[in-house]
């Protein structure tokens, strides 16, 4: 017989002896075996190498492909932003880009002053904190709903179940027409967002059931209440100069916020993206139920918490910045789990860069295919439905 050698055994003594020698007799036996059998394994017994450790895969192996995914999504979104960027009513291309920002920074002599005048209103003032804004809005609706999708294992969850968005679109219709000011609207619009889901885990915490079910049943009341809310405050606004007012906020628009207003806005977003890609793998066991979170050292109900604030804060201040534009949640997280595959770590960052580039693209549309500009959120959702019924067919293959 053949002396055996196992590699990575470093058991001494008589564990080290008997592992050895068992390893040695199974295989001994085998061999004997398929020599009585004529050349082939008897029934019953399968024909398996001698075991072997595996080498572990170093870290740099690992880190190499994901950098590399890292880089080639914000490769494609820095195209399609410098894209978007030259789009519109007053051309602008690459090369006129470039040659502004070397004359802004650099103090080269391109344009004369009335184009640098011209160049700097247009692309500054006017497209790009639109195109700041559409990247963040589509990152935030992507990455909050693949992360309820996950803690909720339910392929059919978007943002707005906590009541999210009827809260905020509350918040936004109560400061449009109490409150009269920008800056208020913008307050009131968080607010109402915040404190619609909070309402929502409130109601679950009343019984004292700590599962996802309570958190729906209370999702979909506080949403059913903040929406009868909103029907009360357009039933008393101004017909001729708020309602219209509220009604256009609520289809979704992002002509409305300024360079300052999206800046401030990119800073709890940012924020709660990270938070949200930090607990992927949280995410994962949390995905395999509250018993199995538990066995394997993960506290559940905090870390739905964490997730739930984290996707409230920045669902609701996406409402801050353009309305209520809805199906981003819902269908970019089928999309991206069909190309990256179901685990969180890797999801919800591509989720971000996909949902950033998806809007952006969806926002030229609204822009450039009529003389009149459409709102974001009735094109979301004519491009979602369709795109929703076709995702169903692989839902559950991605899912799985």
């Amino acid at each position: 017989m053949v002396k055996l050698q196992l590699r990575g055994d470093r058991r001494g003594g008589a564990g080290g002896f008997f592992h050895r020698g068992s390893t040695f007799m199974s295989y001994g036996f085998w061999r004997f075996a398929r020599r009585l059998g004529g050349g082939r394994s008897p029934q019953g017994l399968r024909e398996a190498p001698p075991p072997e450790v595996r080498r572990p895969r170093s870290r740099s192996m690992s880190a190499l492909p994901r950098a590399l995914s890292w880089a080639g999504g914000a490769a494609l979104l820095g195209v399609v932003a410098l894209v978007s960027m030259c789009l519109g009513k007053y051309p602008v291309s690459p090369k006129d880009i470039l040659a502004f920002l070397a004359q802004s920074w650099f103090g080269a002599s391109y344009f004369s002053n009335e184009q640098m005048s011209v160049l700097e209103n247009v692309l500054w003032n006017i497209r790009l904190p639109r195109v700041l804004a559409a990247a963040l809005i589509g990152s935030a609706l992507s990455v909050s709903g693949a992360a309820y999708q996950a803690m909720f294992v339910n392929p059919l969850v978007s943002p707005s179940l906590l009541g999210v968005l009827g809260g905020a679109s509350l918040g936004a219709a109560a400061g449009i027409v109490f409150l009269k000011s920008w800056y208020a609207v913008q307050l009131t619009t968080f607010a109402g967002g915040i404190l619609a889901v909070g309402v929502a885990v409130g109601i679950a915490r009343v019984y004292r059931v700590n599962s996802t079910i309570m958190l729906v049943l209370g999702g979909i009341i506080s949403g059913a209440l903040f929406t009868s809310m909103l029907e009360l405050v357009k039933y008393v606004a101004d017909p001729y100069n708020e309602l219209p007012a509220i009604t256009y906020w609520l289809m979704g628009n992002l002509s409305q916020p300024d360079r300052e207003t999206t800046l401030r806005a990119a800073v709890p977003i940012c924020l709660g993206i990270g938070a949200l890609v930090f607990l992927g793998r949280h995410l994962n066991v949390l995905s395999m139920g509250d018993e199995e979170a538990r066995a394997l050292g993960v506290n559940a109900p905090r870390i739905r918490l964490a997730v739930i604030v984290c996707a409230t804060v920045v669902s609701a201040t996406t409402v801050v910045i353009a309305g209520s534009i809805g199906w981003i949640g819902l269908i970019i997280p089928h999309f991206t789990r069909m190309v990256a595959g179901p685990d969180n770590d890797r999801l919800l960052p591509a989720a971000a860069v996909i949902g950033a580039a998806y809007l952006i693209v969806v926002d030229d549309v609204c822009r450039l295919a009529f003389s009149f500009e459409l709102p974001i959120g009735i094109v979301t959702s004519l491009v979602g439905i369709p795109c929703f019924a076709f995702v169903l067919r692989n839902a559950r293959k991605g899912w799985s």
